[in-house]
């Protein structure tokens, strides 16, 4: 994993795409944001951004269909995301780690804890579940 700079945010509550934007803008990281799964997609097929974060519930498209799309694109499967939801069953979070999701954040939740995650990813150690 090379050093993550671009970082595409994605949820329908504003709120919540600007308290990342402005946390994550702080760390020195450049953001982009959508807010739903089709404008997601669209976005990160041509920013290839280095890490997404990604809201279950959303119009058009849902996260997990999102995450699932972005998995088989040849150009996006290896982009570490991090599922960041209200979701927060035992099968909401084991149906977001089956499909895909390298890192899962139940709302309401720690912007600390995403930063702790992105610096791991910043260290280039592999991502866990990843192969």
């Amino acid at each position: 994993m090379s050093e993550v700079r671009r970082i595409l945010v994605v949820d329908d509550d504003p709120d919540i795409v600007e308290l990342l934007a402005l946390n994550l803008e702080a760390g020195g990281y450049s953001v982009e944001s959508a807010f739903d799964g089709e404008q997601a997609l669209a976005m990160a097929k041509k920013m290839l951004p280095d890490l997404v974060v990604l809201d279950v519930m959303m119009p058009k498209m849902d996260g997990m269909q999102t995450l699932a799309e972005l998995r088989v694109h040849p150009d996006t499967c290896d982009i570490p995301i991090v599922m960041l939801t209200a979701k927060a069953s035992d099968a909401d979070v084991w149906s977001g780690w089956k499909a895909g999701a390298d890192y899962y954040l139940t709302k309401p939740f720690d912007v600390d804890e995403l930063m702790r995650f992105i610096s791991y990813l910043q260290v280039g150690a592999p991502v866990p579940g990843r192969t």
